[in-house]
């Protein structure tokens, strides 16, 4: 399948340094120029290390290089990525390592840090004043006095390689360049926060933080070249964050698209003209209150998540706020089906037949059980499937569990309406002639939202709800 194509709106596909601050960059580059020698690229000497300025951020730091011509740089030298799991002890050491890069001085041979040097005058004056007044034997000042400048020079690097652990470093190059873009998709979200606390706008910024730093630390093991594919996937998921937050920021005149839950079914729609193999719109994705996240949930029996099975149900469209793209498909994890606020105990037979006999971590179509009960005619004598999907969806609407919502396209979300054997045929008006989509198509478009869901879900699986009921097999003992 193709990737799908990024949204026409979002960041610039360049960051610039100090790009909010514009003057700071003039100033650290006077600086520079006046105090630091500007590398020039091929004319410069073998080995001339390029004059850097450090801009520090939320979630790390980047080193630009400064151009000869005083132009602005089109890439960093190096980018760093703090863990967004860290403890205050470790923030505060992040802290000291972002600092201005210390620069030496003396011969290159014998270059010492600037600190050192004023530690060796100091330690020098304060051994003759120490020698001159008081008894101390030179046996111990002359030690003291040759380790200080020794601590002060090496003491640093010490302690950046113990920090360090908590940060991913890369330097200049493609797996640099590659951040670099992530980067400027990640500013988009972090200047969205600044002007909302909305939860869900919060919540976006976390986890392109996440993406951030599992990339870098991926990019530190791997080269670009063979983990391509994963790279792609994780630059979706940031334009994804990135699209979803604008349609959360953007108001709209006509709020007149309210949620209203439909009849989930599973009708086939055809398309004209469609395209082989269409991929599911997940621009429009968003989890529904993760705030749960914590919460303990006593009445559950933790091994009935084991299975990390999810169910995947169409209905009718709604738009989940103003300006938002409309959402026409969910995927709710199976232990969803054993909330109170389900119908029971059809909620809880379906929950058996979704489980029994599944992979972890397998998405089940409503249309597959609907085949599995002998084309539904069978749905009658294990439950009311279509009032469990109207609770499933009202549970999505209120907040009181997760969800991976979807804006399928008409062709997309009718291969996922009809059993694993089933057939979608349309009519293409450019050949005129029909056009028929199977299982291959199915499975593809299946392959596609477990993608994205394995995305979504990498901190955490999707929360089911809380006082969740047991599930079938505990009730009897098993099978």
């Amino acid at each position: 399948m193709t990737t799908p194509t990024p949204p026409a709106h979002g960041p610039a596909p360049m960051l610039c340094p100090f790009r909010k601050q514009p003057r700071r960059w003039e100033r650290a580059q006077d600086r520079a120029l006046r105090g630091g020698h500007v590398c020039c690229g091929a004319q410069c000497a073998k080995g001339c290390e390029p004059l850097l300025i450090r801009e520090r951020t939320g979630w790390g730091w980047i080193d630009w290089t400064v151009p000869a011509d005083g132009s602005l740089p089109q890439q960093p030298d190096r980018i760093a990525v703090f863990s967004p799991l860290t403890t205050r002890a470790q923030r505060l050491g992040l802290r000291w390592l972002a600092r201005r890069p210390a620069r030496r001085i003396g011969p290159e041979a014998l270059a010492v840090r600037p600190a050192a040097a004023a530690v060796s005058v100091l330690a020098l004056i304060a051994a003759a004043l120490a020698t001159l007044r008081s008894s101390v034997p030179l046996s111990i000042i002359l030690p003291a006095s040759a380790l200080a400048p020794l601590l002060v020079e090496h003491l640093p690097d010490v302690l950046d390689a113990r920090v360090g652990e908590n940060a991913r470093i890369l330097d200049a190059g493609p797996a640099c360049r590659y951040l670099h873009r992530l980067a400027a998709l990640y500013a988009a979200l972090t200047d969205a926060a600044a002007r909302s606390d909305q939860f869900q706008v919060q919540r976006s910024v976390q986890v392109g933080h996440h993406q951030m730093f599992d990339t870098a630390d991926l990019l530190q093991r791997r080269d670009t070249r063979s983990v391509s594919s994963e790279l792609i996937s994780r630059e979706r998921l940031m334009l994804q964050l990135v699209d979803q937050t604008a349609e959360i920021l953007t108001p709209t005149a006509d709020d007149t698209s309210s949620a209203c839950p439909g009849r989930p079914g599973g009708q086939t729609a055809g398309s004209t003209n469609p395209r082989p193999r269409e991929q599911p719109s997940t621009d429009s994705t968003v989890l529904a209150s993760p705030m749960k996240e914590g919460t303990n949930m006593p009445d559950h029996d933790s091994e009935q998540s084991a299975g990390g099975v999810y169910l995947l149900f169409a209905h009718e469209p709604y738009y989940p706020g103003p300006g938002a793209r409309e959402i026409n498909t969910s995927v709710v994890a199976a232990d969803s089906l054993l909330h109170p606020h389900v119908r029971q105990p059809d909620g809880v037979r379906i929950h058996d037949l979704l489980t029994t006999g599944r992979q972890p971590g397998e998405i089940i179509p409503l249309a597959t059980l609907t085949h599995e009960l002998n084309g539904g005619a069978d749905w009658p004598r294990v439950a009311d499937w279509e009032g469990v999907t109207l609770d499933l969806l009202e549970l999505v609407h209120t907040e009181r569990c997760d969800a991976l919502r979807l804006g399928l396209s008409e062709l997309t979300r009718a291969l996922l309406c009809t059993g694993p054997h089933g057939l979608v045929r349309v009519f293409d008006t450019t050949t005129d002639a029909g056009v028929t989509y199977g299982s291959a198509e199915r499975a593809a478009v299946l392959d596609d939202v477990g993608e994205l869901l394995a995305a979504v879900t990498t901190e955490q699986p999707l929360w089911p709800g809380d006082s969740l009921l047991p599930a079938l097999g505990r009730l009897t003992g098993g099978r």
